[in-house]
């Protein structure tokens, strides 16, 4: 899943086009990234597969952070705060994987991307911000679409559905606190801590679900590290380019890498209500970008 609404590094936007560009491109790999972890997880337990996302993240990550920021990262500002961040990320994270190993990755990428309408709706009370009317009635529809690619009752509904959208309600709780902890920590920093929390927490859990990777599949588990770190990275990158409400809208282009993916290599593919499903969220998440795009515009005026 793409961080849409994670600040930017700097407070300059300064090519709208290239920050566009980067969103693009990490919306093309983070499909690839959950293809890699649904090939391990015919084999391996996801709990593994979350081990080695954060495990590999930090190690990549990690030297590069010390070396632009020093060891002052090592004294995280409001601990309590950034752990609670941390573990939510942990929480989607988990919740994702767990999903794509039973569902299309495109149908549970559509579920978790109800995390918009449950920022704008948890937003008044978490955040102290105002939600118009408008807002609040593109929320009810996304929650709607949810509702049409769930299809509970109708024969087609998967418990692992629930999975996805846990995912995307946990994601909407990262996007909170880190929209809280704006400007206290830089971006790639935090990520640190959360790879930091991810990789501690998995730990515990491995000697109880260890299964001994192939050669192969240690060079897929290291993937998944290194496509997460990457693709966060360019997501923080795409946003010093451009307001996050102008570049996060292009995160929806995620749905179509990741029917590609499913397509070619697990022979997935959305069926026509799912996609209405998926119009309807992607549609009320871009109308609430855009809308809170121009009552920014509203308050600088």
């Amino acid at each position: 899943m793409t961080l849409p609404s994670v600040p930017s590094m700097t407070h300059h936007p300064a090519n709208p086009l290239r920050g566009i560009l980067l969103m693009l491109g990490a919306c093309v790999l983070l499909p690839v990234m959950d293809g890699v972890a649904k090939l391990l997880s015919q084999s391996l337990p996801v709990l593994q597969i979350v081990w080695a996302r954060y495990f590999f993240h930090l190690l990549l990550l990690s030297p590069v952070v010390l070396w632009i920021y020093g060891r002052r990262t090592l004294r995280p500002q409001r601990p309590g705060l950034q752990a609670l961040r941390s573990l939510f990320m942990l929480g989607s994270t988990s919740l994702f994987f767990l999903g794509i190993t039973y569902m299309p990755i495109a149908d549970t990428l559509a579920l978790a991307f109800i995390n918009p309408l449950v920022v704008t709706a948890l937003s008044p009370w978490v955040l102290k911000e105002k939600v118009g009317l408008r807002r609040w009635m593109a929320v009810i529809v996304g929650f709607l679409g949810a509702l049409i690619v769930l299809r509970p009752g109708f024969g087609e509904w998967h418990w692992a559905s629930l999975a996805g959208l846990g995912a995307g309600v946990v994601h909407a709780g990262y996007i909170l606190a880190t929209r809280k902890l704006s400007g206290s920590t830089p971006p790639l920093v935090g990520l640190t801590y959360a790879a930091v929390v991810g990789g501690v927490v998995t730990s515990a859990g491995m000697p109880f679900v260890w299964v001994p990777p192939t050669p192969t599949q240690w060079a897929m588990m290291a993937s998944v590290g290194l496509l997460a770190a990457t693709c966060h990275f360019m997501v923080i990158r795409s946003l010093d380019h451009g307001e996050a409400s102008l570049i996060a809208p292009f995160g929806y282009a995620e749905i179509v890498m990741a029917t590609i993916v499913g397509l070619m290599w697990f022979g997935e593919f959305p069926d026509a209500v799912t996609w209405v499903g998926i119009a309807v969220i992607a549609g009320s998440g871009i109308y609430i970008s855009i809308r809170e795009r121009r009552t920014a515009a509203h308050k600088v005026e």
